[in-house]
């Protein structure tokens, strides 16, 4: 990889000091080497000018849905459970391996080109294998896994899987990913939710994250319709039914939890369970409004995730920054969620989420190299004078501010081209995959 060098950037660090200084960053192979106002341009292979622009760690999605991305603007103004049955069971169902391909692709080439480093992503049923391959292509730093899904009458048929199967092949899938790329890539098992699992996939789930010491991504509390079926079928709210299964462990990332009760609350904290909040996918299926600042208030680990993108519809952080802060300030008031909080969840606390804080999520000497450098020298960006970086950054950028992201010391996107993905291919191929798949159902 060599050493490369960024010259007169404005850091901003994210680290325990939230240091924000103009300076030299030095990167060696993958990792950060060193940091200091002034570095010697002769120890690099690459210089590359940052004067001007703006340093920090880049944006760690913590659930994403690469497989849906083909979807997008085909489920549109609907509720959650009629979205699923409906729509989106349906269209994963008609998948083939190249239409998983690309459909990652396509996400892949947005969330790298708008800033975003690092992926907790839940695949489909089917085809994984095709997701890992354009994870591994992309350059991007993922942790991923199967859906698992052996329940449930309206799921279907060619998503609605023997248990023993299901658990089988996250395995296979797991011993080859998992670490692939010197841990560039890991696994996670992805029950989709407790609606669709049985108790057996569960707690194998459960026993299998245990022996393997990777993550379990789910989905839970996202809406009341989804409440009302889990109360019906297992006695008891999701979080609850999670915890008397010993599902609920620092090992458990849940996606949404719009709706949880005191009881629940308390078993998160209590358990070290991490949380991702979906903000824009939440609004546009009408799920609610997650109670953030009462999480981050108890010290549960919140991270920020755009989810899929026939639920958004896009997978841009700096779109989901913005909602995640104004959305809490009409029913708590203007002070709550400020950007440094907000610009902290998007980086170091989806590191935290990801239980990798120590490897990413700041600018931190012996650190992975994943970060971003924003020119934000434009009109929706200024004045710039004595204007609060966290602010520009979290209200005033947008997408088209990303010039460079390097991740895991590879420079992905340069000059604001992705050097890993080719662009008019993945277009092309993605309608003529969409176009199939419509033909299919």
């Amino acid at each position: 990889m060599g050493t490369i060098l960024l010259k007169g950037a404005q850091l901003v660090t994210m680290n325990t000091e939230e240091e924000v200084f103009t300076g030299d960053l030095l990167i060696e192979d993958n990792k950060i080497k060193d940091m200091a106002v002034h570095i010697d341009e002769n120890l690099a292979d690459q210089v590359i000018d940052a004067r001007g622009k703006v340093l920090l760690p880049g944006f760690i999605q913590t659930h994403i849905h690469l497989c849906q991305t083909l979807f997008r603007g085909r489920a549109d103004d609907m509720e959650l459970m009629d979205w699923l049955r409906k729509r989106i069971w349906p269209l994963e169902a008609a998948h083939d391996e190249e239409s998983v391909y690309y459909s990652a692709m396509l996400g892949l080439g947005e969330l790298i080109s708008s800033g975003t480093t690092t992926i907790l992503d839940m695949e489909t049923v089917n085809h994984t294998e095709s997701a890992f391959q354009a994870m591994a292509q992309s350059g991007i730093r993922v942790i991923s896994g199967k859906v698992m899904m052996d329940h449930g009458d309206e799921v279907p048929e060619p998503l609605r899987e023997n248990t023993a199967d299901s658990l089988q092949q996250s395995v296979d899938l797991l011993e080859k990913w998992n670490g692939f790329g010197g841990g560039r890539i890991q696994y996670a098992f992805c029950p989709r939710f407790v609606v669709s699992c049985t108790e057996q996939l569960l707690t194998e789930v459960r026993d299998l994250s245990n022996k393997y010491h990777v993550k379990v991504h789910t989905h839970a509390s996202e809406n009341r319709g989804e409440i009302e079926l889990v109360e019906h079928e297992r006695g008891m709210r999701n979080i609850v039914y999670l915890d008397h299964i010993g599902l609920a462990t620092p090992r458990l990332v849940l996606a949404h939890c719009v709706w949880l009760s005191e009881e629940e609350k308390e078993i998160i904290r209590k358990r070290g369970v991490k949380v991702t909040h979906c903000p824009g996918s939440n609004m546009k299926l009408s799920s609610g409004i997650a109670d953030i600042p009462d999480l981050l208030n108890r010290q549960i680990a919140v991270g920020i995730g755009a989810d899929g993108a026939p639920c958004n519809n896009n997978l841009d952080m700096f779109q989901e920054m913005r909602m995640t802060a104004l959305i809490q300030k009409v029913p708590h008031g203007p002070t709550v969620m400020d950007a440094r909080t907000v610009l902290h969840m998007a980086t170091m606390g989806g590191a935290e989420v990801l239980g990798l804080s120590r490897e990413i999520g700041s600018l931190e000497v012996g650190k992975k190299a994943d970060m971003i450098l924003l020119d934000l020298d434009d009109f929706h960006t200024y004045p710039s004078y004595e204007t609060d970086i966290y602010s520009r950054i979290v209200y005033s950028a947008t997408r088209s501010c990303v010039e460079t992201v390097i991740i895991d010391g590879s420079i992905v996107l340069n000059n604001r081209k992705i050097q890993t993905i080719d662009r008019s291919i993945v277009l092309r191929e993605s309608d003529k995959c969409i176009a199939r798949l419509m033909k299919r159902l």
